[in-house]
């Protein structure tokens, strides 16, 4: 039996999951790390602790397993994406924390951008809307504010790279590289040419020279060095981990919608070979590429999901744990009269609203905490529903089921006011680690030990489907419009510090 290590580095935490060759988990390791908010709409991380935590997490898989290290043929990496890292090609130390794809600090940054009037330049090259949620404004910021930076970049001793391509770095001692899924999140990589656009580069102020060489997600970047683990392991796949997602629910049929509900909620549909630009707020990415071109993904961006479940739990004390939120919302009879908008640092698809700010409307004296629990819980529920009718009218049609995965999914009153809200079935796999499989499975093509997509379809995980029950929720759904309309109409003053 051969196995398959897969690094699935996340945005609160950092996991490794030992595949057998047939995609059965054999171990896990996972080990939260600190998020940093030095100021509102801030997010930062400590790159040390992601890099330990990756190496403390693999490094107890494999101990867990009782396996030969050699029958590892190789690795894959995926990862929160257009998190942001600088750092000393000589030491390997980071410069300055990483700044998080949630980060709003560079809001100014992209609204000049776009006052310049190079929106429609950004947009037809990368498919993306310009936005401080991507690298490019993330790294110009760093650059100008660490004494020195720029200088070195243009000198090609400071590097960039996001999570994927640090991680690398370090396990492999020195390739910096990244794959085309990670970079096409950038806004600097032209997703059409499939290279860093000189243009591009020129617009945000970035260095060719600190960035990392671009590979297809199946390719061998590299090999870990055994002092790491006791063993050396070929990495022979890299992908974002949205990607990974779509990769791993085997969304391989153009059409097909997968959304992961983790920190975020990423919805992504296939659109094959070609990048479809959007008419209504939605992303076109790179998604993989196994051989025989890119794939694209068209791909709607709901910033707050788990991160809405942590600020209950963590901040306001209303839970003890997220699996209180099913049985409190159920509790709830009858319509909910409170209406949440998470806009904890600004809203996505399709609004793009970088200073919209979180809004709860239709307080009163009975309100309570499973009001507040069923009020977040449809939240979630109609920002996915957005979404998914913006992908609708991009491509006149719609999709008889949506695939779902991320921790959040579990919660089954979630999934039904979905697929009432959506009109389709919803399937959710029996596996949660989709993600890791995902990039599990890109590792095993790019190692040669899957030959093709059929190798992988042997391999599809069960799922539950969760019908809809015909529910008319045409109500709550206009009260959630005007509510969002109203959020993004209050801008406060001290947004932008």
């Amino acid at each position: 039996m051969k196995y398959i290590l897969a690094i699935d580095a996340g945005t609160t935490s950092n996991r490794a999951i030992l595949f057998d060759e047939d995609g059965h988990v054999v171990t896990v390791a996972q080990k939260a790390f600190k998020q940093y908010f030095p100021k509102p709409g801030w997010v930062e991380q400590d790159p040390s602790e992601i890099l330990s935590t990756t190496i403390g997490v693999v490094a107890e898989a494999l101990a867990k397993a009782d396996i030969d290290k050699r029958d590892v043929v190789c690795m894959g990496i995926t990862n929160q994406r257009e998190t942001t890292i600088l750092w000393d090609k000589q030491t390997g130390r980071a410069i300055a924390p990483a700044i998080v794809w949630q980060c709003r600090r560079t809001a100014d940054r992209a609204e000049a951008v776009k006052a310049k009037g190079y929106g429609d330049i950004v947009r037809k090259k990368t498919g993306l809307e310009v936005d401080a949620y991507f690298s490019s404004t993330k790294i110009g910021y760093l650059l100008d504010s660490v004494p020195g930076a720029r200088e070195r970049a243009e000198k090609g001793e400071i590097l960039f790279g996001t999570v994927d391509s640090f991680l690398l770095f370090h396990l492999t001692g020195g390739v910096h590289a990244t794959d085309m899924s990670n970079a096409s999140r950038t806004m600097l990589f032209n997703i059409h040419t499939l290279d860093w656009d000189d243009e591009l580069l020129e617009i945000f102020n970035v260095p060719r020279a600190c960035l990392p060489e671009v590979k297809p997600t199946a390719y061998t970047f590299g090999t870990t060095l055994a002092s790491h683990f006791g063993t050396s392991i070929p990495v022979t796949g890299m992908i974002g981990d949205q990607q990974a997602a779509l990769f791993g629910e085997q969304c391989f049929e153009v059409g097909e919608v997968k959304s992961t509900f983790g920190t975020g909620a990423f919805i992504l549909m296939n659109t094959g070979h070609t990048p479809v630009l959007s008419e209504y707020g939605l992303l076109s990415s790179y998604a993989w590429d196994i051989g025989d071109g890119p794939v694209y993904a068209m791909e709607g961006s709901i910033f707050a999901c788990g991160s809405v479940m942590e600020w209950l739990k963590n901040d306001l004390k209303v839970i003890e744990s997220a699996s209180e939120t099913e049985p409190l919302a159920r509790s709830v009879e009858g319509d909910n009269p409170l209406v949440f908008v998470p806009a904890f640092t600004g809203l996505g698809t399709p609004y793009w609203d970088a200073d919209a700010r979180g809004t709860i409307f239709g307080i009163s004296r009975s309100t309570g905490r499973a009001h507040l629990i069923k009020a977040a819980l449809d939240a979630i529920a109609f920002m996915t529903a957005d979404v998914i009718d913006a992908m609708e009218k991009d491509l006149d049609g719609g999709h008889d089921r949506i695939l779902v995965d991320g921790g959040v999914s579990q919660n089954d009153y979630l999934m039904e006011r979905l697929a009432d809200l959506i009109g389709r079935n919803v399937h959710r796999p029996e596996l949660v680690e989709t993600t890791a499989l995902g990039a599990a499975f890109m590792a095993g093509i790019g190692s040669g030990l899957y030959k093709d997509l059929s190798d992988i379809k042997k391999r599809a995980s069960k799922a539950r489907v969760i019908e809809p029950k015909g529910m008319d929720y045409s109500k709550e759904r206009s009260r959630w419009v005007r509510a969002v309309e109203m959020t993004m109409d209050v801008h406060l003053e001290d947004n932008a510090d």
